[in-house]
């Protein structure tokens, strides 16, 4: 008979090694190496094949049903609602509202399509009872499953034949077939393709929370990003009262909408303008600030820019970014001092996005310059200017897309001028009553601010 080995095998990235190592030599991950124990290999008999193949042309293709959520922010980011047979994975921060957003959507699901499985492994029914109550939810239609075995999860919901199946978390299931202990490698990637096969037989959609690394990754293999339909990433500050809901995989939608969402005691709150809600506390008439329109996804949201430039005090000047690239920063800093003149060597600079939303988007570059130059001339910007557009290298100002989106935005929220590249100030078809400025390079974009 085969004997059980033991070999220890990486949380990170997978790698197995017959003795234990500080660092993994494939990922590089440090202290990540964990026993674990393989079983006896079974033989499986030679079974005919479930499908047989046929042409592409002879398959009839038609548009996926979807299930709206209830959620206008969450419907966005999953392409117009819940697919049936989807598998969706969520992961964020501990406490920064995964639990809560699946449960009420769980509520708002089980009113249109039935009864909802809501299976815990890390809480207990009453706790899961104490926050309904909190968000107002009375639903019989929500079952709730404490349960960390996964035979029994899928037993349970073959039976129960629910509309919609979410698991709280995929880290604390185990499957009988494997000995390594839930969480570990072996396990989450086992539980997922079995959840997976389940979902797509019975074409059940089905939520997964999962666990993130102190690096911000999901926790466990990367294979498990690559078994799910689509992944979700619940991001925002715990100093603010705002939640980013952002996609990065997603095979039935866009791959670049995001979600808004404020947490109030009474749960999350779709935010449908979050324009106006990041503008509502924006200070007038003061240096460094500026409103750069960026789009994301299909939306455009009008965030506000600062800057604080000041004279360092230490050997070496701070260069410290939130929100924004730091080394997109460092580049738009020597484009200013190199073509605008302006000296900024011995100057510390702090660069904010407010409502801690991230901004990887080059069209925000023109906002960071006109926002810097004001913090260090301490001149303000007019507070009815919209900026967007890419700075070059050689300091000149490109064209970017979806530029009728960002007007039109801008024009509905109360902005009355907006500078953009003189290329694409030439392509605009409809101005929507604002004044439109171009500028070809960032001395211009400077002498038309300043000016």
């Amino acid at each position: 008979m085969s004997k059980v080995k033991t070999f220890y095998q990486c949380q990170a990235c997978g790698y197995s090694s017959p003795k234990w190592l500080g660092k993994c030599p494939d990922c590089g991950a440090w202290n990540t190496m964990v026993e674990e124990k393989s079983s006896p290999a079974t033989r499986h008999s030679a079974q005919a094949p479930l499908y047989k193949p046929q042409p592409l042309s002879s398959i009839s293709g038609g548009k996926e049903q979807r299930v709206t959520t209830g959620m206008n922010e969450l419907d966005r980011v999953l392409g117009g609602g819940i697919v049936d047979g989807s598998v969706i994975l969520v992961g964020g921060d501990p406490g920064i509202g995964k639990s809560t957003l699946l449960i009420q959507t769980g509520a708002n699901f089980s009113e249109r399509a039935g009864k909802v499985l809501y299976v815990s492994g890390e809480e207990s029914p009453e706790q899961i009872k104490l926050r309904a109550d909190r968000l107002s939810i009375h639903s019989d239609n929500v079952v709730l499953l404490p349960e960390t075995n996964l035979e029994g999860i899928i037993q349970t919901a073959a039976s129960l034949s629910p509309g919609l199946i979410i698991i709280d978390s995929i880290q604390t299931m185990y499957t009988e077939e494997l000995t390594s202990a839930p969480g570990s490698v072996g396990q989450v990637r086992e539980c997922a393709a079995k959840l997976m096969s389940f979902a797509k037989r019975s074409q059940i959609p089905l939520f997964l929370i999962g666990h993130v690394t102190k690096e911000g990754a999901i926790a466990g293999p990367r294979v498990l990003e690559h078994i799910v339909d689509t992944v979700l990433y619940f991001e925002g500050e715990r100093g603010h009262a705002y939640r980013i809901l952002r996609t990065v995989k997603n095979r039935f939608g866009s791959t670049n909408e995001i979600g808004v969402f404020q947490m109030t005691d009474s749960g999350l709150l779709p935010i449908e303008n979050p324009s106006e809600l990041f503008l509502s506390e924006r200070p007038q008439n003061v240096s460094g600030s500026t409103v750069v329109a960026s789009m994301e996804g299909t939306r455009p949201l009008l965030i506000e820019l600062q800057a604080l430039v000041s004279p360092t005090t230490f050997g070496m000047p701070r260069r410290t970014c939130i929100g924004v690239d730091f080394n997109r920063v460092n580049l738009l800093v020597a484009v200013l001092e190199k073509i605008a003149g302006l000296h900024l060597g011995g100057m510390d600079i702090f660069v904010n996005v407010v409502g801690g939303i991230k901004i990887v988007e080059p069209a925000v570059d023109m906002g960071v310059v006109a926002a810097v130059a004001s913090s260090l001339r301490e001149i303000p910007i007019h507070p009815r200017t919209v900026l967007f557009g890419e700075v070059g290298l050689s300091g000149e100002i490109r064209a970017v897309s979806q530029v009728d989106s960002r007007v039109k935005e801008a024009a509905k929220i109360g902005f009355e001028r907006a500078i953009l590249s003189k290329t694409n100030s030439a392509r605009l078809k409809d101005s929507h009553g604002l004044e439109i400025i171009g500028a070809s390079n960032v001395e211009e974009f400077l002498e038309v601010i300043f000016g």
